[in-house]
């Protein structure tokens, strides 16, 4: 019992973990609005390459974001929609303790997530964005 409480602890702190950077949950306000390229983030964030390489990397060890190369390009995307209650849980849990904070990107929240128990897994072509009613952005085009 004690070895299967430590592996979902280590799940939680992983994801945890992925979130507790503001780098990282800028990065996930950025792709909640459509997939990015690591030249992208870069220039929107100001950060080196390597940096955004890195934090792309938790995100996706935490099962966030995952990578889909077109052509020589490799685009960066959300693939849990859940995400979206998270934070929005999270936004209301600051602004409860008197530190409210936007984490979602604007116009996202649980209203507009959807419910954990209609959303398929990880299925392939799915990209989790924050209004399930826009169509999907695809490379080379602007969101």
């Amino acid at each position: 019992m004690t070895m299967n409480r430590v592996s979902v602890d280590a799940a939680a702190v992983q994801l945890f973990h992925s979130l507790a950077d503001p780098a990282r949950l800028e990065i996930v306000r950025l792709l909640g609005h459509g997939e990015r390229r690591v030249v992208d983030l870069t220039g929107e964030l100001g950060l080196a390459q390597s940096t955004v390489s890195g934090h792309l990397s938790c995100l996706r060890n935490a099962g966030l974001v995952e990578p889909h190369p077109h052509g020589r390009s490799t685009f960066y995307a959300l693939v849990r929609p859940e995400l979206w209650a998270l934070l929005s849980a999270a936004e209301d849990v600051l602004a409860a303790t008197g530190s409210p904070a936007r984490l979602c990107p604007d116009g996202v929240g649980a209203a507009h997530a959807p419910h954990a128990d209609a959303v398929p897994h990880a299925e392939a072509g799915h990209r989790a964005r924050p209004d399930a009613s826009a169509p999907a952005t695809r490379p080379g085009q602007v969101h």
